[in-house]
């Protein structure tokens, strides 16, 4: 089968994921707030929180593409394989509001490692997704670029293991965790956009 279907429920996804962020931090305001200047200052964690999340689903979102520009079609156990994967990317609004809520607090450990937890394992489903497709050339155009088909390879394979190394770190301080997926984000925006096409996130 062809895969217009799929990139069109990937994008719905991706973009709901996306919009559901900002209700998290529209949630952290209190509708009787007797000061709201302070309450916005006071809230500055959920920014972050949506700022970093709403950028590693973008660029989730291009390695996606990515993918698909190098797919020819789709069978059934292509199609699971992505239901995996949005399913884990559609959890990110609810670890991001955890983060957002729990990062000052006692709970910030456990926030910290829900949000990575479910990093590493959205990088397991874009490897699997992947390589179930490129693998013998198993669902990829005749025509695919090999050189983007083994630099998504090259960048896939470290990605659930930087996700989950920044994940530890919650152990010993959750405000570096989430930091550094922070910067794991924001690196490879600035890769991509120096790069082009050839800069593509562990996922």
């Amino acid at each position: 089968m062809t895969t217009g279907r799929l990139e069109t429920f990937a994008d719905g996804v991706f973009a709901i994921a996306a919009t559901l962020l900002i209700l998290n931090v529209d949630a952290q305001i209190r509708r009787d707030a007797p000061d709201l200047g302070a309450s916005l200052l006071h809230i500055w964690p959920s920014y972050v929180a949506y700022a970093a999340s709403f950028v590693t689903i973008g660029i989730m979102w291009i390695n996606h593409h990515t993918i698909m520009t190098q797919v020819e079609r789709a069978d059934r156990r292509f199609l699971m394989a992505n239901i995996g994967l949005l399913m884990c990317i559609a959890f990110f609004p609810f670890t991001t509001r955890l983060v957002a809520e729990h990062v000052r607090g006692s709970g910030a450990e456990a926030a910290a490692l829900a949000y990575g937890l479910t990093a590493v394992a959205t990088a397991i489903m874009f490897n699997l997704t992947w390589f179930y497709a490129a693998l013998g050339k198993r669902l990829l155009r005749r025509d695919a670029d090999q050189a983007v088909v083994q630099g998504i390879t090259r960048s896939y394979i470290p990605g659930p293991w930087i996700y989950l190394g920044a994940t530890l770190v919650a152990f010993v301080s959750p405000v570096t965790s989430i930091v550094l997926f922070g910067l794991i984000a924001l690196f490879y925006v600035v890769e991509s956009s120096i790069f082009g096409g050839s800069a593509i996130e562990p996922a």
